[in-house]
């Protein structure tokens, strides 16, 4: 038994970074850069948490690779917490049940990424443990599982959400399911979105001197409004009568948020988000309220559409200059290294790989709604809990990122393989329960 343990706690983490190794360097995106900026800048910018700068710069002596160790011990850590509480303790199990989320899921690519993704569905795995098995796990695993979550919380703002999101599905269901959802483990959760919230508000404090939240989340709304025609429309209806700096150019504006906000010529001449910061939550509070009926479709298409965007790679197979450039000023003894890797050098092409990871996240998400839906019928057994805390997950995740920021393959491929974990714990339950209750027809025979 204690071999299997060491075989497990060593040949899963190595494969859950073997896209990095062979890559040869940490993988890469758009946006790592200005998280690695964070420390040294000084500032904030619209969706860079201060506390994943932080993670980041403390791995730098490393080339990172120490991120990457932590990423694939607390993604095991956490798998196997998850089917302990589930009644899945075998080295066998988890072995097998980790091997397949490798081979046939986004897992091991997040967590080779040197971004905020792999936390994401982590986050949701570590708050069903703390709100429904809190009991089940020793004293010294619930703070460490709380101190992640809160971690989690304070590094994303969606991922926040979605938490929060759960907690408050959490006290509503409660009074219909009393036994199975404890007070105590549902004040645990909801008090990891305030530490969260604390902790990052700390960090900003500290790197900034300004005790005030990551900004951004307008201007990513006013993205999404601008992808769905909707920043248009107002600027058609109301230019005639309002001033505004972005009346001039709207018949120019780019089609899509990621063109207008990071290569618009438009967006960099006015002022990039401080000086447009104030006219676009100005465009997307009025444009809320003079076109419900637009926005309510917008926001049902745009949630349809990330449920099905859950390709592998999004993000990560193109060119990420503006990483490059941070990487090149404050790491140049990085630089040779990470220019040589083969994602660097355009060697990466997720088409094969998404034969396989999309067709297994769609089948799973399906498969975790129906098997939330039979969990009903045995008012919500372990299973079914964990089914059930993965579908509000992914139904949130779809909104508020589809909603706040438009769909993209990033947002789904990032929380999609836990709707594999849930369907692969109960399969393997569900064979391990027949196989128990054979040996006790056998006995009683």
């Amino acid at each position: 038994m204690a071999s299997a343990w060491i075989a497990v706690v060593v040949a899963i983490p190595i494969l859950l970074v073997a896209p990095a190794i062979w890559n040869g360097y940490p993988l890469l995106e758009y946006d790592t850069g200005g998280y690695l900026a964070r420390w040294y800048e000084g500032y904030l910018v619209p969706s860079r948490s201060t506390v994943f700068g932080l993670y980041l710069y403390f791995g730098r002596g490393s080339f990172f690779w120490i991120n990457l160790g932590i990423q694939a011990l607390t993604t095991l850590w956490i798998l196997q917490l998850t089917m302990r509480v589930c009644g899945l303790r075998k080295p066998i199990q988890i072995a097998a049940i980790g091997l397949t989320l490798i081979a046939t899921t986004s897992l091991p690519w997040l967590s080779s990424l040197l971004l905020t993704d792999i936390f994401a569905g982590l986050a949701i795995l570590s708050l069903f443990i703390l709100v429904i098995h809190g009991e089940r796990i020793s004293s010294v695993e619930r703070w460490l599982l709380f101190a992640f979550a809160s971690f989690a919380a304070s590094i994303h703002s969606a991922t926040l959400g979605v938490m929060l999101g759960l907690c408050c599905a959490g006290w509503i269901v409660r009074p219909f399911l009393r036994e199975r959802i404890p007070v105590e483990g549902l004040v645990r959760g909801s008090l990891t979105i305030v530490a969260g919230a604390a902790m990052l508000m700390s960090a900003n404090f500290a790197l900034s001197g300004k005790f005030a939240w990551t900004p951004g989340g307008t201007s990513l709304t006013f993205g999404r409004m601008l992808q769905d025609g909707i920043v248009t429309r107002y600027l058609q209806d109301h230019c005639a009568t309002t001033k505004l700096k972005l009346c001039p150019y709207r018949d120019q504006l780019p089609s899509t948020a990621d063109e207008f906000l990071w290569d618009s010529d438009i967006f960099n001449s006015l002022g990039r988000f401080e000086g447009l910061e104030d006219e676009m939550s100005f465009i997307v509070q009025h444009s809320l309220a003079e076109y419900p009926g637009l926005q309510a479709e917008a926001a049902l298409k745009a949630t349809a559409q990330q449920l099905l965007q859950v390709a592998t790679g999004g993000g990560v197979n193109g060119r990420a200059w503006h990483t490059y450039v941070i990487m090149d000023f404050y790491y140049p003894t990085q630089s040779k290294m990470m220019h040589a890797a083969r994602q660097q050098r355009g060697k990466l092409d997720f088409t094969a790989i998404n034969w396989i990871h999309v067709p297994v996240a769609l089948a799973s998400m399906l498969a975790v709604f129906a098997i939330t839906g039979l969990a009903f019928r045995r008012k919500f057994d372990d299973v079914g809990l964990l089914a059930a805390t993965v579908s509000l997950a992914l139904l949130g995740n779809a909104f508020i990122c589809g909603v706040i920021s438009g769909p993209h393959d990033r947002y789904g491929a990032r929380l999609a393989w836990i709707a594999t974990l849930a369907v692969l714990i109960y399969v393997i339950r569900q064979f391990a329960d027949r196989d128990t209750a054979s040996d006790r027809t056998s006995r009683t025979v």
